[in-house]
This record gives C-alpha cells, sequence and structure tokens, in this order.
C-alpha cells in the first residue's frame, strides 16, 4: 500500500514518514509540506495522511475527492464550515477523520458516552486536559471531542471554556493546561454527591498517534465513499 504523508516536514509527519518506512505493508508514497502542489501526491498515492492544518487540510480533502484517493485526516482545529466540507469531499472518497489517532483515547470516547448515557444530567461532567507549550488550540480537539462524546451520551450539554459564576445543570465544564514538553493527557470527571468517577488517558509518546494513524490507513484503503471515525476503524 502506497501511502503519502502531508505536513511531511513537522514533528507529527516526521514520524509517521519513519513508522511507514519502518512497516512491511507499506510503501512511503511521498511527503508535501504547506504550499507545496499536492496534487501529485494525491495521484500517486493509495492513502494519505493528513497532519498538517485546517486550511490546508480542506485543500487536500477536495483532492481527495477528486482523485479518488482515500484520506485520513488527524488535524485537529476544523470549525464546523471545515467539517462539513469533509463531509462534503467523503461523498466522493472514504476519508477517516478523527480529533485523535489514539486507540486509547478513542476508547476513552465509547466509555464517556456510556457514562453519561447511564448516569444522565444528575452528574456534572468535567473536561481537564493538559498539553506542551506549543499546542495551538484551546481546549483541544481531543477534549472537544470527548464533550461531543458525553453530550451524546446525555442528550444535549452547554460546553462552557470560560469559568465565570457558578455552574448551571447540564454544563460540560472545561479546564486547559499548557506547559513543558506533555503529549496529552484527558481526564472526564462525573461528579455527584459524595463520590466521582474519573475517566482518563495519559499519552506518552507520540508515536502512538503515528500508529493509529496507521491502523486508519490499513482499514480505510478498500472502503466505499463515506466520512468515517477511528470508532469505525476500531469497531466500537
Amino acid at each position: 500500500m502506497r501511502v503519502g504523508v502531508t505536513g511531511f516536514k513537522g514533528r507529527m509527519g516526521q514520524l509517521l514518514v519513519r513508522e511507514i518506512e519502518a512497516a512491511n505493508d507499506m510503501n512511503f508514497a511521498g511527503g508535501i509540506d504547506i504550499g507545496d502542489d499536492a496534487s501529485i501526491l494525491f495521484d500517486n498515492a493509495d492513502v494519505v495522511i493528513d497532519f498538517s492544518v485546517p486550511d490546508a487540510t480542506i485543500t487536500h480533502a477536495r483532492l481527495a475527492a477528486h482523485s479518488g484517493t482515500a484520506l485520513v485526516i488527524g488535524t485537529t482545529g476544523l470549525s464546523e464550515k471545515q467539517e462539513q466540507q469533509v463531509a462534503e469531499a467523503a461523498t466522493k472518497t472514504a476519508i477517516v477523520y478523527a480529533a485523535n489517532m489514539s486507540v486509547g483515547v478513542n476508547m476513552l470516547m465509547a466509555l464517556v458516552e456510556q457514562a453519561a448515557k447511564r448516569l444522565g444530567n444528575d452528574w456534572d461532567i468535567e473536561i481537564f486536559e493538559t498539553h506542551h507549550n506549543q499546542k495551538i488550540d484551546s481546549p483541544s480537539g481531543t477534549a472537544l471531542a470527548l464533550g461531543k462524546a458525553a453530550r451524546k451520551g446525555r442528550g444535549g450539554g452547554n460546553f462552557v471554556t470560560d469559568r465565570n459564576g457558578k455552574r448551571n445543570e447540564g454544563d460540560i465544564g472545561y479546564a486547559v493546561q499548557r506547559g513543558g514538553d506533555v503529549v496529552g493527557e484527558h481526564d472526564v470527571t462525573f461528579f455527584s454527591q459524595g463520590e466521582r468517577i474519573v475517566l482518563g488517558h495519559k499519552a506518552t509518546d507520540r508515536r502512538l498517534f503515528a500508529q493509529g494513524a496507521m491502523r486508519a490507513a490499513r482499514w480505510v484503503n478498500d472502503k466505499a465513499p463515506g466520512l468515517y471515525s477511528m470508532k469505525d476503524v476500531l469497531d466500537l
């Protein structure tokens, strides 16, 4: 399987290239950086893995739709409009889009959704996340995805990213830390009277994101057009 990488000069891109070259079932089809002509890469690859920036990701999604090349998107920080554009591209090719490629994080999302559904509105939900000091988006895409999982399970909820005043019923609150070289830590806490439940995940090695993206690439290579998630890849 020929796998291309966008943003291949970045930290995640370089890691992906090394992991792909070491894999027995993959060949590195080439890489592009921001500003490069991406059309040749999409013509030469079976699957392209995209860890770039939102505007570039939309361009790559359109190229994937045009060429029929499968696409794995790990870019975070996409707006709702940009997510709609990805969904439009997925009507013509197979796309896996996930805020986090970690197998463990996606299992956490499934558990959060289930817990929120079972516990109901009587339990307060707070999401706490920590990342390295160069992280751009805040809250992180993963933290927002965890909030969406909780809201889906509960059947509603208001995201609160700026804590000011008392907590309102149904709020899903966020707290953020940035510092050092932390790869990624996420905790979702369910609070009730006299007890609490904490579901969490800590990433200590960036390789896990590359390995998850490669797992998604293997899975999506022969799939029909559609917008898929890591829940589909992992059959959660």
